[in-house]
Protein backbone atom coordinates (compact mmCIF):
# COMPACT_ATOMS: atom_id res chain seq x y z
CA UNK A 1 0.00 0.00 0.00
CA UNK A 2 1.42 3.44 -0.89
CA UNK A 3 2.75 5.69 1.84
CA UNK A 4 2.01 9.42 1.71
CA UNK A 5 3.82 12.13 3.65
CA UNK A 6 1.98 15.03 5.29
CA UNK A 7 3.01 18.08 7.30
CA UNK A 8 0.89 19.71 9.99
CA UNK A 9 0.59 23.46 9.55
CA UNK A 10 -0.28 23.94 13.23
CA UNK A 11 2.67 22.17 14.89
CA UNK A 12 5.07 21.53 11.97
CA UNK A 13 5.12 17.76 12.54
CA UNK A 14 5.80 15.60 9.47
CA UNK A 15 4.11 12.20 9.38
CA UNK A 16 3.31 9.37 6.98
CA UNK A 17 0.00 7.68 6.21
CA UNK A 18 -0.48 4.32 4.47
CA UNK A 19 -3.61 4.30 2.32
CA UNK A 20 -4.91 3.08 -1.04
CA UNK A 21 -4.12 5.19 -4.10
CA UNK A 22 -7.84 5.92 -4.49
CA UNK A 23 -7.62 7.87 -1.19
CA UNK A 24 -4.36 9.69 -2.00
CA UNK A 25 -5.96 13.14 -2.01
CA UNK A 26 -8.02 12.66 1.15
CA UNK A 27 -7.10 14.89 4.11
CA UNK A 28 -5.18 13.39 7.03
CA UNK A 29 -5.25 14.50 10.64
CA UNK A 30 -1.98 15.14 12.44
CA UNK A 31 -1.05 12.55 15.11
CA UNK A 32 -1.28 15.44 17.60
CA UNK A 33 -4.95 15.96 16.65
CA UNK A 34 -4.67 18.95 14.32
CA UNK A 35 -6.71 18.94 11.10
CA UNK A 36 -4.76 21.60 9.16
CA UNK A 37 -2.34 19.42 7.19
CA UNK A 38 -0.85 19.49 3.72
CA UNK A 39 0.28 16.55 1.59
CA UNK A 40 3.97 16.73 0.65
CA UNK A 41 5.48 15.77 -2.68
CA UNK A 42 7.62 12.69 -2.29
CA UNK A 43 10.48 11.44 -4.39
CA UNK A 44 10.38 7.95 -5.78
CA UNK A 45 13.47 5.82 -6.28
CA UNK A 46 13.23 3.25 -9.04
CA UNK A 47 16.12 0.87 -9.27
CA UNK A 48 16.89 -1.93 -11.63
CA UNK A 49 18.79 -5.03 -10.72
CA UNK A 50 19.97 -4.97 -7.12
CA UNK A 51 23.65 -5.67 -7.72
CA UNK A 52 24.48 -2.96 -10.24
CA UNK A 53 25.92 -5.44 -12.72
CA UNK A 54 24.85 -6.96 -16.01
CA UNK A 55 23.82 -10.60 -16.39
CA UNK A 56 27.42 -11.79 -16.83
CA UNK A 57 28.69 -10.00 -13.73
CA UNK A 58 30.11 -7.09 -15.70
CA UNK A 59 29.63 -3.77 -13.85
CA UNK A 60 27.01 -1.52 -15.42
CA UNK A 61 28.25 1.97 -16.26
CA UNK A 62 26.76 5.03 -17.92
CA UNK A 63 25.77 4.76 -21.58
CA UNK A 64 28.43 6.04 -23.93
CA UNK A 65 27.82 8.82 -26.39
CA UNK A 66 27.43 11.76 -24.04
CA UNK A 67 25.19 14.74 -24.63
CA UNK A 68 21.83 15.40 -23.14
CA UNK A 69 20.14 12.58 -25.03
CA UNK A 70 22.93 10.03 -25.41
CA UNK A 71 24.64 11.68 -28.37
CA UNK A 72 22.39 10.16 -31.03
CA UNK A 73 21.01 13.46 -32.26
CA UNK A 74 24.24 15.49 -32.20
CA UNK A 75 22.99 18.09 -29.73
Amino acid sequence: MPRYEFRCRACGDTFEVNRPMAEAGAPADCPQGHADTVKLLSTVAVTGRGGGSAAGGTPVGPASGGGCCGGGCGC
